[in-house]
């Protein structure tokens, strides 16, 4: 008998976008989300409405921080031998206004999935995400895996760091197979409200000026959504092995685009000019990112293949669609 893989957080972005790729390739698939409001759930409702289209398709509203109901969600739907746990309170500059909900749900919620796959006889892989963010203030330019990341500039970075170690320390001490992802500025339809390049879209949509941190004077490593699902499903049927089989791979697109370029590519899909506000940076913000996934591509054959200028057309044409504007 096959067991189900176990997606936690599969009403957001990355999640969704991978249970829907897994449920095409005829995987059952058992989705967990808490469905919070930090962004519009109604975005997460239409996104489960989609998933659950599909017959192999189940879903638990289920907070990770919630060991009894993760307890009782293996039970029942489980064992859950593959996990994809993707669950986490995300955004940087959220962190500093709210910091109790990273505590809550990165930090106790990931050493509960980290409980449960100890406890599951015959446990294959458990595959989490983890954040570009943890390399902080690092100047050396690409981001790879072997830098150290001891100098977190945000909350956020701090707590994605704290689950590659407490995942490592499962690994060594139980022999959990694990990958942490360290994913780079994830962007494409069905995405999230709160990131720039959605901001960015409304605002010049709505004929509303955009705000462009540290006066536009940034470049991000933009990475597809299909690449890093592509990456996500290739790691989960690769597990690493050895006495502490725990491995961190970076998710990026190994280019590092302007923002301003990236703003000009949205303006010409929407066929508007953006109104910029130029503002100095935010506290927790770096000025670069920039991925060097040479290990990724030797251990996963990863190759990501889409551009921002296609990848920007998939995105504007689904928000279009699902805005009516």
């Amino acid at each position: 008998m096959s067991h189900p893989i176990l997606i936690t957080g599969a009403a957001g972005f990355i999640g969704f976008h991978t249970a829907l790729k897994l449920l095409e390739k005829g995987h059952d698939v058992v989705g967990i989300d808490n469905l919070n409001d930090y962004y519009d759930v109604t975005l997460k409702n239409a996104r489960l409405d989609i998933l659950r289209q599909h017959e192999g398709f189940h879903f638990e509203k289920i907070d990770i921080a919630d060991l009894p109901a993760l307890q009782n969600l293996w039970h029942t739907q489980g064992p859950f031998k593959k996990v994809i746990h993707l669950a986490a309170q995300a955004g940087v500059r959220y962190s500093i206004e709210n910091p109790h909900a990273y505590v809550s749900s990165n930090l106790v919620g990931h050493l509960n999935m980290l409980e449960m796959c100890r406890n599951t006889d015959g446990f294959a892989h458990l595959v989490y995400a983890s954040s570009s963010s943890v390399y902080g203030g690092n100047t050396e330019l690409p981001y790879a895996v072997s830098q150290a990341v001891d100098r977190p500039v945000s909350l956020y970075a701090a707590t994605k760091k704290s689950d590659e170690l407490m995942s490592y320390s499962y690994a060594h001490l139980y022999g959990i197979p694990q990958t942490g992802f360290r994913f780079f500025t994830v962007y494409g339809p069905w995405g999230r409200p709160d990131m720039a390049y959605f901001l960015f879209a409304r605002a010049i949509s709505e004929g509303k000026t955009i705000q462009v941190f540290n006066h536009g004077d940034m470049k991000r490593d933009f990475t597809y959504i299909d690449d890093v699902v592509d990456g996500l499903i290739k790691g989960l049927n690769t597990p690493p092995t050895g006495d502490a089989p725990h491995r961190i791979l970076n998710l990026g697109n190994h280019r590092s685009e302007k923002l301003l370029d990236f703003i000009a590519v949205i303006e010409k899909e929407l066929g508007r000019e953006a109104q910029k506000e130029l503002l100095p940076m935010q506290a927790g913000d770096v000025k670069e990112t920039y991925a060097d996934i040479s290990q990724t591509q030797d251990i996963l054959d990863y190759a990501p293949k889409i551009s921002i200028q296609d990848g920007l057309h998939e995105f504007v044409k689904w928000f279009k669609g699902y805005y009516g504007n």
